[in-house]
């Protein structure tokens, strides 16, 4: 195959390391609060874990922080992506694995008016004699020109372009055709990972309640509902938690079970403070009934899956999500969960894991709250299938095993000069 293989031999922290060519991901990164930079530092490990025989380093933006990352991306500079190139050079990769969203990548001038993400396209540009391969969280199924354009010549300067979902794929040559565009032959579908070493049994949970400290609280009941997460405008929890009172007396009054709701995060945005301050002002008024609970916590490592496995089902209100790290949580727990459609990437991925329900008004959420709430046996079913669904499909073992499938891809490109072609999906 002509795989791009070599040794290198650079010294890191007062130490020489003499191993294949580095894997180099290029992305944000902790301790920035970032559902990106949380993505790239879980992908990071498993890619490592795949690839012992090589080094694992990411250039980050300038927040970035810890051993193997280079914090050297600063987007207050328009030729921001010089330096990165420099440093891939001198890191000489294996491969380029990019984390792409627009924000991450936007340089505005002095009026505020944006570039369109052009430095990110020059970085491809500069980078091409190496191998390529970027992963996009932001696809829609309906495109703007901006984006289509933009993917478009992301596509042609890549060697290999790895999409969250079918429906993306397919949409793009649906949209791409309109516009009388060749639809890009170098698109995988590789869904968004997912831990499979996060999981606790039923008789753990009295011990995770008092860790968590929710056994102080002796209005909590045995069974929670969940509403976990950062607390943001589009995640609309005050659409559960507008009808919970009347949802929880009908659940009582079917089951006799005391059911409670657990609203569990913070904010991590200035522009959704308003929001922010709604939604928890309404958890509080439910708190005084005795009816739910609010916990304050940063949604990231272990206590992020701690205080979603203590539930026994998760309800996702998202009005505008492509793709949702919080539901990966929820797949690696193998919780039940109800959320919006249709939804791009969260109703995807409910239709093909068979693990959760959807609702696409407010009636509808009512009644599949309250029929999980009283269906053990669904709950049961959906999680059996999440389990399936996770170690079938989006374990992070099985999706470091695709990256390096698309690492091979983009090394065949270079050693043969001939470009990917990939089936459509359709």
């Amino acid at each position: 195959m002509g795989i791009y293989i070599s040794s290198y031999l650079f010294t890191f922290e007062g130490f020489e390391m003499s191993k294949k060519n580095p894997i180099v991901m290029i992305s944000s990164y902790p301790p920035r609060l970032c559902g990106i930079a949380t993505f790239c530092e879980e992908a990071r490990e498993f890619i490592q874990e795949a690839n012992p025989d090589r080094d694992v380093l990411v250039i980050s933006h300038t927040d970035g922080e810890g051993e193997g990352v280079f914090p050297i991306i600063d987007m207050s500079k328009h030729d921001w992506w010089k330096p990165v190139y420099k440093k891939v050079k001198e890191l000489d990769p294996y491969v380029v694995h990019l984390e792409h969203e627009y924000g991450l990548y936007e340089y505005c001038d002095s009026r505020g008016k944006g570039d369109e993400n052009q430095g990110f396209l020059d970085l491809l540009g500069a980078i091409g004699k190496y191998p390529t391969v970027v992963e996009p969280h932001t696809v829609h199924g309906r495109l703007r020109d901006f984006e289509a354009n933009f993917i478009y010549r992301m596509c042609e300067r890549s060697d290999v372009v790895l999409f969250k979902c079918n429906y993306q794929k397919w949409r793009l040559d649906w949209t791409f055709s309109g516009y009388g565009w060749k639809t890009p032959t170098n698109i995988m579908v590789v869904p968004h990972g997912a831990r499979p070493d996060k999981q606790w049994m039923n008789e753990t949970i009295p011990e995770l309640r008092e860790e968590i400290g929710l056994n102080k609280y002796p209005s909590i009941g045995q069974h929670i509902v969940g509403l976990v997460g950062w607390i943001q405008s589009n995640k609309r929890w005050d659409i559960l938690t507008n009808m919970w009172e009347e949802i929880v007396q009908e659940i009582y009054d079917r089951t006799d079970q005391e059911w409670d709701l657990l609203a569990a995060g913070t904010m991590r945005d200035e522009n959704h403070k308003h929001d922010y301050e709604r939604y928890k002002q309404q958890i509080e008024i439910l708190e005084k009934k005795g009816l739910a609970h609010y916990y304050e916590f940063i949604p990231r490592g272990e206590l992020y899956y701690k205080i979603m496995a203590i539930c026994d089902f998760i309800v996702l209100p998202s009005l505008d999500e492509t793709q949702s790290g919080t539901l990966a949580r929820v797949i690696s727990l193998n919780k039940p969960y109800i959320t919006t459609a249709p939804l791009e990437g969260l109703t995807s991925q409910t239709l093909i894991s068979e693990g959760g329900l959807l609702f696409t008004n407010r009636e509808m959420l009512k009644k599949n709250v309250i029929r999980l709430a009283c269906d053990e046996d669904l709950r049961h079913n959906m999680s059996s299938n999440l389990d399936r669904y996770l170690n079938n499909v989006v374990s992070w073992h099985v999706i470091a095993r695709q990256y390096n499938e698309a690492y091979e891809l983009a090394n065949k490109v270079k050693a043969t000069g001939e470009k990917v072609n990939l089936p459509p999906e359709f």
